[in-house]
């Protein structure tokens, strides 16, 4: 493919990619096929000669379209959302055609530069504390693919500084603890954390201890020092403290501030694991929320959740970047550069080596629709959700698990969990909308989440007649 044949077929993805989205209404939202059906419809080897693109345009019809989940379609309500926006799409496109590997400053000072200024405006438009910003002397920020890579980097940052401070004042040739055993450091989080927790400490080679939560279903500062102590006490090491802020099931929220007094009492790392909520505080009314996050010492969330930012881009920011140097620092001849005693390297801030210009992204979405117009985008997602949840209420049939919270609403029919596992069934093979089910302290709930920019009242009036249909037919 040439230049002259790009354009052309570039122009043609661009009208290809409008109108599905302009049209997804019209589709089911969930596909209609069996394990395997794809490779059934392509040829078992690739071709040995070049094919024209039209052919190839063609079959994205034939072969990707009857196997798609369709994420932004109205009647999507699973998980939580992926953002989506046109600005955002095009800043990918640019990315793309860049094809910048931005591991250093080196590699384009421009995607380094970029990166640090947009995260100083999203700390900035969300009211984090000045010592995450790039021009303060200790932090920083950097963008991730998800928040389970945020969090696995973090806990190892924070295993690695546990042990540095545990060896000080000793020999070079001694040990701690610690250090001797990293399999006796443990790591907290709520029972209600997401999984990815839990997998970052098998990934990390510590223990995961799993805290209780309170009525509200937020973890405490009371429940955590009781877990710590009862780990001190069998000769184990705390270190890192994972407070969630919006958690997968249910959306409750941690006390931040209880668990920051009890971390700086004990001298343990507090991370925040903020990947659907955190979007929300680009609102001021939320922001008590995270009251306490002056004693955080990582901060994460997704705005390609609800930002109107394309996944991946998935925002931390890191209280005391000089503790990377330790952590992630490795120098080979063949990444050096003649600016790297001035400047930010983001190999050292992340997992991968290799990152994309992701930064193009922000730059586009928080300049297209302005910090007001994201912010009425979150609330008139709130609104929805608490119309829906009004509707839950109002019925005789169902009852709400829990107030709706953010753009989420947990509901369930009035009667067993296996009468609500059956109405899901029944919803989800009919392929006209989309949940998913939680299950907190033996209750099985439905979920959902407004996610498609599209979803409207009548949308919803509509998905609620739904529901009780399937569930008199139950």
């Amino acid at each position: 493919m040439n230049s002259d044949e790009y354009r052309e077929w570039g122009k043609k993805m661009i009208d290809y990619s409008a109108k599905y989205l302009e049209t997804i209404r019209e589709r089911e939202v969930y596909p209609d096929v069996k394990p395997g059906y794809l490779k059934h419809l392509i040829p078992e080897n690739a071709p040995l000669d070049p094919e024209p693109f039209e052919n190839i345009l063609e079959d994205v019809d034939r072969v990707i379209m009857p196997g798609m989940t369709h994420w932004h379609h109205p009647h999507f309500f699973t998980y939580f959302p992926t953002a989506n926006s046109y600005p955002s799409i095009l800043a990918d496109i640019l990315s793309d055609t860049l094809g910048v590997i931005g591991f250093s400053w080196a590699t384009s000072p421009a995607c380094t530069e970029l990166e640090m200024v947009m995260m100083d405006w999203l700390a900035k438009a969300i009211g984090l504390p000045d010592y995450y910003l790039s021009t303060s002397e200790s932090g920083g920020g950097v963008i991730h693919t998800a928040a389970s890579e945020s969090t696995l980097f973090t806990l190892f940052v924070a295993r690695d500084s546990h042990r540095i401070k545990s060896n000080s004042g000793q020999n070079d040739d001694s040990e701690s603890s610690a250090t001797k055993n990293v399999g006796s450091m443990v790591v907290y989080g709520s029972k209600l954390a997401h999984s990815s927790v839990e997998r970052a400490c098998l990934l990390g080679a510590v223990q995961y201890h799993p805290v209780d939560y309170d009525d509200n279903y937020s973890m405490r500062g009371d429940l955590l020092e009781k877990a710590i102590e009862a780990d001190v006490e069998k000769g184990l090491t705390p270190f890192f403290v994972v407070a969630t802020l919006g958690t997968i099931a249910c959306c409750s929220f941690d006390n931040l501030k209880e668990l920051g007094e009890v971390c700086e009492k004990w001298g343990l790392w507090l991370h925040v694991d903020a990947a659907y909520a955190g979007s929300a505080f680009i609102c001021p009314e939320t922001r008590h929320l995270m009251e306490g996050i002056e004693m955080t010492d990582s901060f994460n969330f997704n705005p390609h959740k609800w930002l109107k930012v394309q996944f991946d881009c998935s925002a931390l920011w890191i209280k005391d970047k000089k503790k990377l140097d330790t952590a992630f620092h490795l120098d080979p001849i063949y990444l050096q550069h003649s600016r790297q005693e001035e400047v930010v390297d983001f190999r050292h801030w992340q997992i991968p080596l290799g990152r994309r210009f992701r930064s193009l992204k922000l730059w586009f979405v928080l300049r297209s629709f302005g910090v007001t117009g994201l912010q009425n985008w979150i609330r008139g997602t709130m609104d929805l959700a608490e119309y829906f949840a009004s509707l839950v209420e109002k019925s005789e049939q169902f009852e709400l698990f829990r107030p709706r919270s953010m753009g989420l609403v947990c509901f369930r029919a009035k009667g067993s969990n296996d009468q609500n596992r059956a109405l899901l069934k029944s919803l989800n093979e009919g392929r006209e909308i989309h949940l998913i089910p939680a299950e907190v302290d033996n209750t099985y709930f439905l979920r959902l989440a407004i996610c498609s920019a599209e979803t409207t009242q009548k949308d919803l009036d509509n998905v609620f007649e739904l529901i009780l249909r399937h569930f008199q037919k139950l």
